[in-house]
């Protein structure tokens, strides 16, 4: 689900749209793989028309239960979580009934840091933290899809956005430069065919 775009301002579009990493969901489908292992090997162990089978079995069955149900919320929160950024700003929201979010504009972006353990190394997952002129100075956003690529896209896009508030010519004559910049992007994977139109 893209975010909506009824939530954006005039003039300004959309440059990365992302739900967190995949790795987001693996705890609660590893506890649903480990709670259905468990169950098959209690079923396999022990004897059957006994009082140990059956509450072996109702304990699989609550911890399936459990799993599936832990599941189903971590999928609701992976798909109600955006992280995006636009020409404007960053922007973070999250919630089902109750919402939560931040924005930050471009123009109060000091740094961007990424930092990947080996396990997200691998799976191409990782946290971004941004440290902005705000009241709260800085903010970390976890299970970030290629945050090394999110960190340039960031990075182009204040680029862009200091050569648009400096005016002039400058910017005018940029605008093929930003074009092979974009292009490059889109090359590597950054951007897709419908985010480089």
């Amino acid at each position: 689900m893209p975010y909506p775009r009824r939530l954006l301002n005039d003039h300004e579009h959309v440059t990365v749209d992302l739900h967190p990493h995949w790795w987001f969901l693996a705890a609660p489908t590893i506890a649903i793989v480990a709670s259905i292992t468990a169950a098959v090997a209690t079923l396999a162990t022990t004897d059957s028309d006994t009082t140990q089978q059956s509450v072996a079995g109702w304990g699989s069955l609550v911890a399936l239960a459990a799993s599936a149900i832990w599941l189903v919320v971590r999928y609701s929160k992976w798909l109600t979580t955006h992280f995006v950024i636009t020409n404007l700003r960053i922007i973070f929201r999250s919630g089902l009934v109750s919402k939560r979010g931040i924005e930050i504009p471009l123009d109060r972006v000091n740094t961007v840091h990424f930092r990947q353990g080996i396990m997200e190394r691998i799976v191409g997952a990782g946290d971004l933290l941004i440290e902005s002129g705000g009241e709260s100075g800085q903010q970390r956003f976890t299970d970030i899809r290629q945050p090394d690529r999110v960190q340039r896209v960031i990075h182009a896009e204040m680029d862009v956005s200091r050569q648009r508030r400096s005016g002039g010519a400058e910017s005018v004559t940029d605008v093929a430069d930003q074009l092979e910049r974009l292009e490059s992007m889109l090359m590597r994977g950054i951007l897709t065919p419908d985010e480089f139109d």
